[in-house]
């Protein structure tokens, strides 16, 4: 019997997720400068999101990536960095991994003892040293997924095998998916390593490599990022950044039977960088699969300004009804009489939506003599915002009281943003949230 993968049959509707997710901290912060994604992961009801950064000042924090995570309750978000950040430095001086370490990816196991422990987690991560000329790929294990993390007293566990996207474990066997070998515009295409415990020992697939770039002229004719792979209804599953030229990058799907064939969708890309606001690159894809929606997490790089910032996009297969609901403002609080910036709100892409729901939650002071009013603002764009509003709506007050209230709202617009006014010119408002529900 031939073997189907239902998505690559049935094709994919891009709604736009929140963009960006997580920014770079401040100037003194471990991750003040450059941050880029990593893995993502699930516990319980917790979701992880690792990223590795670099920071904007050195003599605080000597150059060369380091890990951090942040968690939230849904894939969407809102996202809170973990306050122990970074989780994962650089090795001490003269070991291999000693220059930086970045590519974070987490299984949760329990069922190997590599030093008689009870570990559960496992972290794989990219990493060199002073001197090196190559990428080598370390292990680190750990109680719980957020560390502490001690690292693997045999690292490197893989030698000169680049970026990491991905670890997965099938029918009982670890695969280790990477780019490599690393190109001069830092992309490449995609290897893969097998093994039967995760410390090894790893064997290089000899066919490597399984994903090759397209040829010149395609979309990807300049090869991938680093990406993650899952296996899911006996299929390996990749979203990778493919980029054309340069840096100009989308994201295309791959599937594979046995996890070193892979096939490229014939509908790539899947989600094209033009499709989202001063976008020219999504890189360092990552994935999770929560049926009927594909949650893709990723670097956002801008046309406009330098600087890196995360974000999350949702595939859904075509012919799904869905429903997705996201943060796209808050507010720590308002001052009297205060009205909110356009810049401060995230785009609501309503491309594909066929309903929009805005949900206002404010909590007021006990001397509250109004409530809010919310500004909606259209753009054909994403980028050039009308200065008069497409609709607006008040918020009740209820003096010392959190009010909430949805208001539904036609679609014609290609993308929204709000803004809201603090209609009390006497009292603060301590905090508003406002979340966007697009369905289609």
């Amino acid at each position: 019997m031939e073997r189907r993968n239902v998505w690559a049959d049935r094709g994919f509707i891009y709604v736009l997720g929140p963009t960006p997710a997580l920014t770079p901290g401040g100037k003194e912060d471990w991750d003040g400068g450059v941050l880029e994604s990593s893995g993502v992961f699930k516990d319980g009801n917790t979701y992880y999101w690792y990223y590795h950064a670099w920071s904007a000042d050195e003599k605080l924090w000597p150059s060369g990536y380091r890990v951090g995570v942040a968690t939230a309750p849904t894939p969407l978000g809102p996202w809170r960095k973990y306050e122990k950040n970074p989780i994962l430095d650089h090795g001490p001086r003269g070991s291999w991994d000693d220059s930086w370490v970045a590519c974070a990816v987490v299984l949760k196991e329990g069922a190997y003892d590599i030093k008689g422990g009870t570990e559960k987690y496992y972290m794989f991560y990219s990493a060199s040293g002073s001197g090196s000329e190559t990428v080598d790929i370390g292990l680190a294990v750990a109680d719980n997924p957020l560390g502490p993390w001690r690292k693997y007293e045999k690292n490197p566990i893989v030698e000169d095998f680049g970026y990491l996207g991905g670890v997965v474990k099938v029918g009982g066997k670890f695969y280790m998916y990477t780019e490599h070998p690393i190109g001069v515009t830092d992309q490449g295409p995609f290897c893969v390593a097998v093994a039967d415990r995760p410390e090894g020992p790893w064997k290089k697939y000899e066919g490597n490599p399984i994903l090759k770039p397209g040829d010149w002229g395609s979309w990807d004719d300049g090869g991938f990022s680093e990406a993650g792979v899952t296996y899911r209804d006996g299929v390996f599953h990749v979203f990778y950044g493919g980029t054309k030229t340069t840096k100009l990058e989308s994201v295309g799907y791959a599937y594979s039977f046995d996890g070193y064939n892979f096939i490229k969708y014939p509908g790539n890309p899947v989600i094209d960088r033009a499709k989202i606001p001063d976008c020219s690159a999504l890189a360092e894809v990552h994935h999770l699969i929560e049926p009927p929606y594909i949650y893709v997490f990723h670097t956002l790089r801008y046309i406009s300004r330098g600087g890196e910032d995360l974000a999350v996009q949702v595939l859904v297969p075509t012919g799904i009804p869905f429903k997705i609901s996201f943060p796209i403002l808050s507010l720590g609080g308002m001052e009297a009489g205060e009205v909110s910036e356009l810049k401060n709100c995230l785009p609501v892409s309503l491309e594909h939506a066929s309903t929009l729901a805005l949900t206002t939650k404010c909590t007021y002071s006990r001397d509250a003599k109004a409530g809010v009013r919310v500004h909606v603002r259209s753009s054909p764009d994403g980028l050039d915002y009308d200065t008069v509003d497409l609709h607006s709506f008040d918020i009740d007050y209820k003096p010392g009281k959190t009010v909430q209230k949805t208001v539904g709202l036609k679609t014609e617009a290609k993308f929204i943003k709000v803004i809201v006014e603090n209609l009390d010119n006497e009292n603060a408002i301590p905090r508003v949230n406002i979340t966007a529900t697009v369905g289609g």
